[in-house]
């Protein structure tokens, strides 16, 4: 079973309750919502998750749904949009508001579940990307104030002699502060350590 879900916004339940079967059967952790308006009043907590929604629904049409999505869960909610009737137009508006793709109906369920699939394994790096981050953010959490300004200097790409000019230290009590920084973060070289000061940016 998929640790992350999948939420289908569908006002014609034959779909829905079609693609609810497909996605269980093919072990993914699916609930189906009868309109735009349902889903945003029972809105689910998950940090990330799919959403594969109809695009021409009464009340709350799929663009729609899409823009709140991305203005409450960013790119932690990929969004897949199946309709039955799709045009040039509106294909490229709901890709460069973000979608990751566009499906017509009557979707191929293969491609679907591919796609799907697709979805849940970019989650599942983002999970593991946040998983790293509050890592890097705990062990900067033990750096002292002057630790923590060697450890800035360090993955701007100063030179030890040039944090000593900036810090007004000489250029071994930077070399004790640089070895200090590298054992509190568990960096193994510079390198690690500039990955882990970019993954924080």
């Amino acid at each position: 079973m998929s640790l992350h879900s999948v939420f289908i916004i569908d006002d014609d339940a034959a779909v829905r309750d079609s693609l609810l079967v497909l996605l269980r059967g093919a072990g993914i952790r699916a609930r189906g919502f009868s309109s735009g308006g349902d889903f945003f009043d029972a809105l689910p907590e998950d940090a990330t998750a799919c959403v594969i929604t109809d695009m021409r629904m009464p009340d709350m049409d799929g663009a729609e749904v899409v823009r709140r999505i991305r203005d409450l869960r960013g790119a932690a909610w990929p969004i897949i949009v199946i309709t039955g009737h799709a045009d040039v137009p509106m294909v490229v508006q709901m890709m460069k508001a973000g979608i990751v793709d566009f499906i017509e109906k009557p979707f191929d369920p293969p491609r679907l579940i591919e796609t799907v699939r697709g979805c849940l394994a970019r989650l599942s790096d983002l999970d593991q990307a946040q998983g790293a981050r509050i890592a890097i953010q705990g062990r900067m959490a033990r750096l002292t104030p002057r630790e923590r300004q060697v450890f800035d200097a360090l993955i701007h790409g100063r030179s030890n002699k040039e944090i000593a000019l900036d810090l007004d230290i000489s250029p071994r009590t930077v070399e004790v502060f640089r070895a200090k920084v590298m054992t509190k973060m568990e960096a193994d070289s510079l390198s690690a350590l500039v990955r882990m000061g970019l993954m924080l940016t």
